[in-house]
């Protein structure tokens, strides 16, 4: 753990990825957040002039508050790491790991983590079988961009080209009904379990970031076991992944109560919407007091 006395703090946010909008909002809430914390602050907007911009700043501490690239798949780490500047949230590995889809289908299946089938569709490559209804998700993007659940051939087909418009890999994965869930890990330990209702079909872009589109109930509704043991599966990622500060694992519960994970997000949105600030608030932590703990995680 750094020493935060008298220390600059910078604020990363924006970039140039589809998530961009939300991360300036996110952005603005934590800029706000180290503000009202007493601390020396600029909220710096991630561009192609980083490094003039950090120089200029002369920050000691940088907070990533980025989706998608270049901050949530280890670019941004990785510079802040050649410039000496310790940052929060997840290395340069369980970054570019992490927001992968297929690297991290792989490594759930080597961690025994339980996880829906999957296949890969390459552009060059005829359409395998799949079996209806199926996810189609492009190989890197969050926020539910680009993802679509199809029921036959034709849906699969439109669904593709959709995803291929986001990343040159796609990959198709068994579909699972049942009760979407979200565990934050904080400093490796777990937050409470959220239950996430979508207006809409699924968990979408929409229902992410609109309020009033989806309902966070916390906890889940499920068992007390199922819901420690979404916990022991969210801290098995984190470790996995060799994570650092933060992250949020999603996942699917079936009828049965079997639970699967479906991806993990090394920077979760901190914006008045977003499930990590609700998983701490229920545990009487305010938001200052949690971008102060992810603070205090830096290095």
């Amino acid at each position: 753990m750094i020493n935060l006395e008298n220390k600059k703090i910078g604020v990363l946010c924006g970039g140039t990825s589809s998530e961009r909008e939300i991360s300036l909002m996110s952005g603005k809430a934590v800029y706000d957040a180290v503000k009202k914390l007493g601390f020396k602050v600029a909220l710096i907007d991630v561009d192609k002039n980083i490094v003039e911009k950090l120089k200029k700043e002369k920050i000691d501490v940088a907070y990533i508050v980025l989706h998608g690239t270049p901050g949530e798949d280890g670019t941004i780490q990785g510079l802040l790491e050649l410039m000496d500047i310790p940052y929060t949230g997840c290395g340069v590995f369980s970054s570019s790991a992490s927001i992968d889809k297929i690297i991290s289908k792989k490594m759930f299946k080597c961690a025994n983590i339980p996880t829906p089938k999957w296949t890969v569709i390459e552009r060059s490559e005829p359409f395998k079988k799949i079996s209806f209804p199926a996810v189609v998700k492009p190989a890197s993007q969050g926020s539910a961009i680009g993802i679509s659940i199809v029921k036959n051939e034709k849906e699969l087909e439109k669904a593709v080209e959709l995803a291929f418009s986001y990343k040159d890999r796609v990959f198709v994965e068994e579909y699972i009904k049942g009760m979407e869930v979200t565990a934050g890990v904080l400093n490796g330990v777990p937050l409470p379990v959220i239950e996430i209702v979508p207006k809409g079909k699924f968990y979408d872009f929409k229902s992410k970031y609109t309020v009033g589109q989806s309902k966070h109930i916390i906890p889940a509704r499920l068992p007390e076991k199922i819901l420690r043991q979404i916990q022991r599966i969210a801290v098995k990622v984190y470790e996995e992944f060799r994570c650092n500060g933060t992250c949020r694992v999603d996942m699917i519960v079936d009828k049965n109560n079997k639970i699967y994970v479906l991806e993990l997000n090394t920077s979760p949105g901190m914006t008045k919407t977003s499930l990590f600030p609700d998983a701490a608030k229920h545990i009487g932590m305010s938001f200052e007091s949690l971008v102060f703990e992810i603070l205090k995680s830096a290095k």
